[in-house]
């Protein structure tokens, strides 16, 4: 194991998170010594590690922000079977501008 190999996991690692979380602030520099089992292990950890915030890419700007509910913190957009859900049943809405889909102005009058 070469610790550029090492070197290069980190920073695929902290792409990763920052890509769900942005960190704000300067940056760290680490200086570490490992034994080369250790830096393999490392390497095999940062790799398989998966972060519990990633819900994937947004399907409208691609940001990997997506919320529990899959809507998208930088541009909005449901993504994911729920958006997919949600533009198909806004594609068939046949109501007038601004109403609501599922909810009848006849419904609501006689409330």
């Amino acid at each position: 194991m070469r610790s550029s190999d090492v070197a290069a996991a980190l920073r695929e690692f902290a792409a990763r998170i920052d890509a769900v979380d942005p960190g704000v602030g300067p940056e760290l520099t680490v200086d570490v010594t490992l034994s080369p089992a250790t830096a393999r292990a490392l390497v095999e950890a940062l790799r398989a590690y998966h972060d519990p915030r990633d819900r994937g890419a947004c399907d409208a700007c691609g940001s990997r922000r997506l919320d529990d509910n899959f809507l998208c913190a930088g541009c909005g957009a449901a993504s994911g079977v729920f958006g997919q859900l949600i533009r198909e049943r806004m594609a068939r809405y046949e109501g007038p501008p601004g109403e609501l889909p599922g909810r009848s102005s006849a419904a609501e009058s006689t409330q």
